[in-house]
């Protein structure tokens, strides 16, 4: 890992007291910034302080349960997740990814795996977007983490579908996103989707976010295919 680009940051959840300080002590000292939770509610604490760039999380805990705490935070943002279960059958393996994860892993594993697993996840997903707050130009900029757009100088909040719609836009900057792949990271747990929400939600960012939204600057539609999130061009 370079030492010049900052620890991607893991939250890291479980209710096993040892296997939580086992698996943060081994993944700090391969160069993590590791924050703890023991159960739902405390991770959802822990990310109202920041956001991470990955959630490992345990399936199985009481009182919120590692699924109902994954698509808690899906309705925040799009962040990867990691699912750690004892439950190993094909059924719980398919529903978890479909819906929420990014990998699954069966308890019991060596740390050696999670490892592998975490560093292909971060490859993959973790550094596509800024951290922090994304300039799209001077009077427009995204903290997609935290749900919201400044316009102008003017908090403006996001709804979950916006800010989902938007961290696809943005992982992919500058390159068109599909009318069917924005469908599906907004509207995933709909049977039947119809493009037509993705051009109402699309409409309704532009007027949130464009200073005209008939003659967009930042949110371009590539007629026929999708759309695109672009930088504002200077001057």
């Amino acid at each position: 890992m370079s030492s010049a680009a900052p620890a991607p940051r893991i939250l890291l959840v479980d209710d096993d007291p040892n296997l939580l300080v086992f698996l943060a002590t081994r993944l700090r000292e391969d160069g993590f910034a590791v924050t703890t939770a023991r159960n739902g509610s405390e991770a959802l604490r822990r990310l109202d302080d920041g956001w991470p760039d990955l959630l490992i999380v345990d399936l199985m805990m009481p009182q919120m349960d590692g699924l109902t705490l994954a698509r808690r935070v899906k309705e925040r943002a799009d962040l990867p997740i990691i699912v750690l279960s004892a439950i190993d059958t094909a059924d719980s393996k398919a529903h978890a990814l479909d819906e929420v994860a990014e990998d699954y892993v069966t308890k019991p594993f060596h740390y050696p795996e999670l490892r592998a697993r975490v560093n292909r996840v971060l490859r993959r997903l973790g550094d596509r977007v800024p951290r922090q707050t994304l300039v799209l130009g001077p009077r427009l900029s995204l903290n997609l983490h935290r749900r919201e757009a400044v316009v102008d100088g003017r908090s403006v909040p996001l709804t979950p579908t916006e800010s989902r719609l938007l961290y696809a836009l943005a992982a992919n900057l500058g390159s068109v996103v599909t009318t069917e792949t924005l469908l599906a990271r907004g509207w995933s747990e709909t049977e039947y989707p119809d493009p037509s929400y993705v051009w109402v939600t699309m409409r309704r960012l532009r007027s949130k976010l464009e200073a005209r939204p008939d003659r967009p600057v930042n949110l371009q539609t590539v007629r026929g295919v999708g759309y695109r999130l672009v930088l504002a061009p200077d001057g």
